[in-house]
C-alpha cells in the first residue's frame, strides 16, 4: 500500500494512464495516495485499535473498488492482479494482527 501511496502521490506516468482509463478525475489520485500512505502509517504506529481498524477498512474500500472499476470497463485479467493482491494482503493482515490491536465490542485493545 505504501509503494503504491506514493506512486500516486507523484503521479507516476503508468498511473495516471490508469486513472483515466478508468474514467476517474487526476486528483483522485493525490487522494487516494495520501489515504493509502496514512493507513499504512495508522496500521504501524502502536496503540490506537480504532484508527487501524478505520485505516483497514478503508484499504478495503478502495482496493475492492478498483477491483470492481477494472472489471466495469472491462479489463484484462492482468490489471486485476494488483488490485486483489493488495485486497488479499489487508484481509489477511487485518485477520492475523496481534491480540493487543483487535478491538472489543467496547471500542478498546483486547
Amino acid at each position: 500500500m505504501l509503494s503504491t501511496g506514493i506512486v500516486q502521490i507523484i503521479k507516476l506516468k503508468e498511473e495516471v494512464g490508469k486513472m483515466m482509463s478508468l474514467g476517474y478525475p487526476l486528483y483522485f489520485l493525490t487522494i487516494i495516495g495520501v489515504w493509502k500512505v496514512l493507513a499504512v502509517i495508522a496500521v504501524l504506529v502502536p496503540k490506537f485499535p480504532l484508527v487501524k481498524e478505520w485505516a483497514y477498512a478503508g484499504c478495503f474500500f478502495v482496493m475492492s473498488g478498483a477491483v470492481l472499476s477494472h472489471f466495469a470497463i472491462g479489463d484484462d485479467a492482468k490489471d486485476f492482479f494488483g488490485p486483489i493482491l493488495l485486497l488479499v494482503l489487508a484481509i489477511v493482515s487485518w485477520y492475523f494482527r496481534p491480540a493487543d490491536r483487535k478491538l472489543n465490542f467496547s471500542g478498546t485493545a483486547v
